[in-house]
């Protein structure tokens, strides 16, 4: 059972990276799936029944989307209202002062989940319609902070950190493809599709694709997300 199998992919993941000291400047680690547990356990036992014709592969959490709510992309309003998912978030054992985690109280609004999970519903309509062909996962769990609360991306890591965490994070991103068994693998940017397909190089499978990032630091997504998903979708055959 796929849900299941999902929910052993991330106790095993939680366990593999309790122990990982991660160098400067790196100051902070949050990891939602330990302190929003609740919220992404009903986010898996919804959404996470396979087998998916894609997965949607992301980088890692955003400061006010799954760091907030434990779901992938996770903006507050459209996990809330959309995805029907809200849950107690606890906090992380050591908090950023200037990246507090306030879960669904959060009122900032994360760009990047805004766009995408926005886009679903507006093509889908139902979170149903847009679960039956897909689900989205990010690469990697952990939200990293400098001592200011600025964002680090994993791959801005130290080579001494990141290289144990990326082995970690390969192999849940194997477990959960097991779990969901998609045809294709889509990454939300290109950081995300090359991690895939390093991954799993040489593999038949499935299919290998990517789709723009929906994030505001990209002048094309500012200027139009939605357009540049679609076409970019349909050339993948959705």
């Amino acid at each position: 059972m796929s849900i299941a199998a999902l929910q052993r992919a991330t106790r095993e993941v939680n366990k593999a990276l309790a122990p990982l000291e991660f160098d400067a400047p790196v100051a902070y680690v949050y990891n939602p799936l330990v302190y929003a547990k609740r919220s992404h356990g009903q986010y898996i036992e919804r959404f996470g029944q396979g087998p998916k014709d894609a997965l949607l592969l992301g980088m890692n959490p955003g400061p006010f989307g799954m760091a907030q709510t434990g779901v992938p992309f996770g903006e507050v309003a459209l996990v809330r209202e959309w995805l029907g998912i809200e849950a107690k978030v606890e906090k992380p054992p050591v908090e950023c002062p200037k990246r507090p985690i306030t879960g669904f109280d959060c009122t900032r609004s994360e760009v990047s989940g805004r766009r995408l999970w926005g886009w679903a519903r507006e093509r889908y309509g139902t979170p149903k319609k847009f679960f039956d062909k897909f689900y989205i996962h990010n690469y990697c769990p952990l939200v990293f902070m400098e001592e200011g609360g600025r964002n680090v991306t994993p791959d801005k890591l130290k080579a001494t950190s990141r290289d144990e965490l990326f082995a970690i994070c390969d192999r849940y991103m194997k477990a959960v493809v097991r779990a969901v068994q998609p045809r294709m693998i889509i990454g939300v940017g290109a950081f995300a599709e090359q991690r895939a397909r390093k991954t799993f190089d040489g593999t038949t499978d499935f299919e290998f694709g990517r789709i723009p990032h929906p994030s505001p630091a990209s002048p094309a997504a500012n200027k139009g997300w939605d357009a540049l998903a679609d076409k970019a979708f349909a050339e993948l055959g959705f």
